[in-house]
């Protein structure tokens, strides 16, 4: 039984896990209320699952990259249940568990040579992506990229590349006229999608220091310049 947390986009997402399988979920797409919804979800699900915080086998959390304030949201509230449970800490990361959501919820066309690109918004042009083949080996390491009509010039000549994530929602209209990408709208992150990683990772006790971890943010916080009248 595994306790999945998912806060590193504007989602926040809790899944209850048994033997890989989700037996609750509570999610919000409202925007970044983190830290209003993740202890009400985290008491949600156990209610609803009938199943006791001494019955855990693991917290699993969404390690990045992703939103700076989400990803130490969510990986505060692990390491506070891990330390008060006595449980063990796994960390999924945030773009493979995208990868394997969207394998097993979307439709794809049945050309061979596809590539998976899980995408999460990084303002403007930019994105967190890392790239994933059918069967969701990782081919590309994560990075921060910058998107243009002319990305992916060399690679879907031939491939077909899946763009997926709220990161892939604003290229929509780049891409558009190109056969060989699609841009697959609205899909978001789940803590449903982690339940296959964490149920391997628990197996395998592939397990993280909870008093060491910290989240992948991939690139430095840059605090915003406060905006006071009269300075």
């Amino acid at each position: 039984m595994i306790l999945c947390l998912e806060t590193s986009t504007a989602v926040c997402s809790v899944a209850l896990v048994e033997e890989g399988n989700v037996i609750a979920l509570r999610e919000s797409l409202d925007g970044q209320n983190h830290a209003e919804k993740i202890t009400l979800f985290i008491d949600e699900v156990m209610k609803e699952a009938n199943v006791a915080y001494k019955d855990l086998d693991a917290v699993a959390v969404s390690k990045g990259p992703g939103s700076y304030t989400g990803l130490r949201i969510g990986v505060s509230t692990a390491k506070g249940l891990c330390y008060a449970m006595e449980k063990p800490l796994i960390a999924i990361d945030t773009l493979e568990a995208m990868a394997w959501g969207f394998k097993v919820n979307k439709s794809m066309s049945q050309e061979v040579n596809k590539i998976l690109c899980p995408m999460i918004d990084a303002r403007r042009m930019e994105v967190y992506s890392a790239f994933f083949n059918e069967k969701l080996e990782r081919t590309t390491e994560t990075e921060a990229l910058i998107i243009d009509e002319n990305s992916f010039m060399e690679l879907k000549q031939n491939h077909h590349l899946f763009l997926f994530g709220d990161g892939a929602d604003k290229l929509f209209t780049l891409f558009e006229k190109e056969e060989n990408i699609t841009v697959v709208e609205k899909f978001h992150c789940s803590a449903a999608y982690m339940a296959t990683l964490a149920e391997k990772a628990l197996k395998e006790k592939d397990f993280v220091d909870a008093a060491y971890f910290e989240p992948f943010y991939l690139k430095d916080f840059v605090p915003g310049i406060p905006k006071v009248k009269g300075l």
